[in-house]
Parts: C-alpha cells; structure tokens; sequence
C-alpha cells in the first residue's frame, strides 16, 4: 500500500493520535511539520527525461520517501516555518520563507491521491460570506448577515433586523494571539457576542477593518455535523443549558451535554452536499436548531477540530474515521 503523509505541526494531538491509530493498522505514516521545516526535512525535485521527481526525507534518515509512493494526504493544520540558521536578517527570513512556501507547494501540488483535503479546496472553503450563499442555495435556512467596514451599514443592519445581533469573529476567535508573541498580546479571544448598546457606541472602530454581524437566531439546541470520507457524525449540543453556552457553544467550561444523534435524511445529505461541492473529504458544520424545529446554518469548517466531541461523545469513533478513509483512499491509488 502506498503511504499516508500527514502535514500539519508538531502541537497537533489530533495527528498524534490517528497517526497511532494508522500505526495500529500495520501503516506507517510520514508526518510532515511544518513547523520544523525546512530545518528537519531535506527535499528534492527535479524534472528531467521529461519526468518530475519528488522525494523528502528526515534530515539523517538515510531512506527518502518517494512521493510517487504517496497514496493519501491529510492536510491538517500550518506552521510557521523554521530554518537552520537562527540569525537571518528579516529580509533574509522573509525571502527563506516564501522560497520555502514555493518548493513546498512545488511538491505537494504534483501528487495525484486521496486528499483529506486538497489545499485549493481547503482555501475556497474557508471564506464565511460564500458559504452563506452557497448554503441558501443548498436549502438551509441562513441567518441575515453583514460583512462590512462601514459604521452606518452596521446601525442600518441593526435597525432593520428582527431581535438581537451578534457579532462573530471570521478568521480565527482567538483574534490572532498566536501569531504574535505572548507578551505583544492585548485580548485572547472574542467568542459570539450579542451586540449591546456599549459595543454600538464604539461601532465607528468598524472603519479600521470589516466586522461580521448577523442576525440572532434564538436555538431549541445547536448540531455540529462532522462529515468524514463516506461518514457523518452529527453531535446535539444542549447549547441552553448553561448561560456560558447561551450564545457561543464554544465555551468548554461549562458542563453542557454533549449527545449523538440521528439527522434526518434529507438534512444529512445536504450536509454532505455541502462538503462534496468543495470538493472536500472532511467538513464540520455549525448549525442551531430553533424552538420551532428549523434548522439554521452558520457555518462549516474544512479543517475544524473534532477531538473534543469524539472525547464528549465516546461512542464517536473519529479518530479511527479518519484513519479508515486515509487508509482507503490510499489502497485505492
């Protein structure tokens, strides 16, 4: 069987534990770091005879890994690249690293295999304003939304909107930190936030870069639908148990319960159509259930975590999905 290569970081306990899991399958993957290259790995692309070849190994390890032999890809999480040298000027840093980006790309884009998920998938996927018209046009219920950096779109948006509006982080709800160092810190996280009339006073701060509002959608519970390869997990996440919860799920310190459930059938294949039309193999979808039963999309992740709900919710075998469809997607190159 061909090899399963896993690139993502060395933090990155989610590949820690379906490597063991592709281990425990008699399959040895190689796992790339981003965050140790290129200063770990050594690579090599050459085109000659009319033939591309590419191969990376382990700086040290006397084998390389031919990537003809790379059966499946799983494209977990970046990391900053690292060099040899300790002591490039910025812009020797800043020309090593988009050198680096190239050759990687280089490599990465060449193979022809199973991908858990293709990086122009993964990038076309990610951005929230097309999903919400991708999943109206889909069937789902969306939230009225607002991208703006235009202070009286937002007080337009608010007049006009039934019930309360929250405020929602696009990119990334740790706003950042950990891209900069941590005593250059000033705020952690920025969770789902009902907009109160204190945050419409400071609305005008929305000129210095564009905000996401949307309408609040009061919820019975909320779904996190993650699908894997051929599989679907869906989560029933009793949201309104805990105030910490009410508005953003995503505050693990509340004790809230955490359930597997059985979607209907249509929902389960919009779900899947949703991910499939990224061309994705894996997707973690973000929807509220209403008191009246109406199912509401927020939004997918293409690389969302999912440890957590397989550790809420044991009987979700997620870990081992993901090794089963590395696993065959690689047989079947």
């Amino acid at each position: 069987m061909k090899t399963v290569l896993i690139v993502t970081n060395s933090g990155d306990l989610h590949a820690d534990l379906v490597g063991a899991s592709l281990l425990a399958r008699d399959h040895r993957p190689f796992r790339l770091n981003l965050d140790a290259f290129p200063r770990d790995y050594q690579t090599c692309q050459w085109f000659a005879g009319g033939k591309l070849r590419n191969r990376i190994r382990r700086r040290g390890d006397p084998d390389w890994l031919d990537l003809d032999q790379v059966g499946a890809v799983w494209m977990r999480k970046p990391g900053d690249f690292v060099f040899p040298s300790d002591d490039l000027s910025p812009q020797e840093l800043a020309f090593a690293i988009m050198e680096t980006e190239h050759a990687l790309y280089s490599l990465l884009y060449t193979l022809d295999c199973y991908w858990m998920s293709h990086p122009v998938a993964l990038r076309a996927a990610q951005w929230k304003g097309e999903q919400l018209q991708r999943a109206a046009r889909l069937g789902f219920r969306v939230p009225d939304s607002l991208i703006t950096n235009v202070p009286d779109e937002v007080r337009r948006f608010q007049r006009e909107t039934a019930g309360e509006m929250v405020f929602k982080s696009m990119s990334c709800p740790m706003l950042a930190a950990e891209a900069v160092p941590a005593g250059e810190r000033v705020a952690s996280a920025l969770r789902t936030t009902i907009v109160d009339p204190a945050m419409m006073a400071g609305v005008d701060a929305v000129s210095q870069m564009p905000g996401h509002f949307q309408q609040y959608i009061p919820k019975s519970h909320e779904l996190r639908v993650a699908v894997i390869g051929r599989r679907v997990f869906a989560a029933r996440i009793h949201s309104q148990g805990d105030a910490r919860t009410a508005i953003d799920s995503r505050d693990m310190s509340a004790s809230i319960l955490y359930e597997a459930t059985v979607l209907p059938a249509e929902l389960e294949r919009r779900c899947v159509d949703f991910v499939r039309s990224y061309d994705l193999t894996y997707g973690a979808l973000d929807l509220i259930v209403t008191p009246d039963g109406d199912v509401v999309f927020l939004e997918n992740n293409p690389a969302g975590q999912f440890l957590y709900i397989e550790q809420l919710i044991p009987e979700f075998k997620m870990i081992d999905a993901v090794a089963d469809a590395l696993l065959e997607g690689a047989r079947c190159r």
